[in-house]
């Protein structure tokens, strides 16, 4: 009788293990395979996949999304110059149009939902000059290209 509980019992926690892989799935928790290209859109969500990079859009809060959005778009009419690097893009900006604590809290939500890049915050020329650099893994350039409008080559 204890054999058949025990039997039922992981039977039971594979099946709840298996609905909740679907489930994740379905709610684009979990990108479907590595090395797979999809974009999915709902109303108020965009998640784009492309290869290793995704954005996981439910990890951060609706409040948190328009907060980090503003910032973005903010971040993208400031730009004073691009420049790229051997392993990513380098962001410019005047301290006085975007100020050091706007850019962190960009990182950090950015952070949470795009966790493969790597954030660099540099405050330069005796504070004169603001910082971002984006890097990444092998393969990130032409996603930090796609995602934050530049120009391709």
């Amino acid at each position: 009788m204890h054999i058949e509980n025990e039997v039922s019992t992981t039977s039971q926690k594979s099946r709840a293990a298996g609905m909740v892989l679907a489930l994740l799935l379905s709610a684009g928790a979990i990108p479907l395979l590595q090395g797979q290209s999809a974009t999915a859109t709902t109303k108020a969500e965009k998640m784009t996949t492309s290869n290793k990079f995704y954005c996981n859009i439910k990890a951060l809060s609706p409040a948190e999304r328009i907060r980090h959005k503003k910032l973005t778009d903010k971040l993208v009419a400031n730009r004073k110059e691009v420049v790229e690097t051997e392993k990513g893009y380098e962001f410019q900006y005047s301290p006085s149009a975007v100020s050091l604590a706007q850019l962190a809290d960009w990182v950090a939500a950015e952070g949470k939902c795009c966790p493969f890049f790597d954030f660099h915050i540099d405050l330069e020329r005796e504070g004169q000059l603001l910082c971002l650099r984006l890097t990444g893994e092998e393969g990130i350039k032409p996603f930090i290209r796609s995602e934050f409008q530049l120009p391709t080559k």
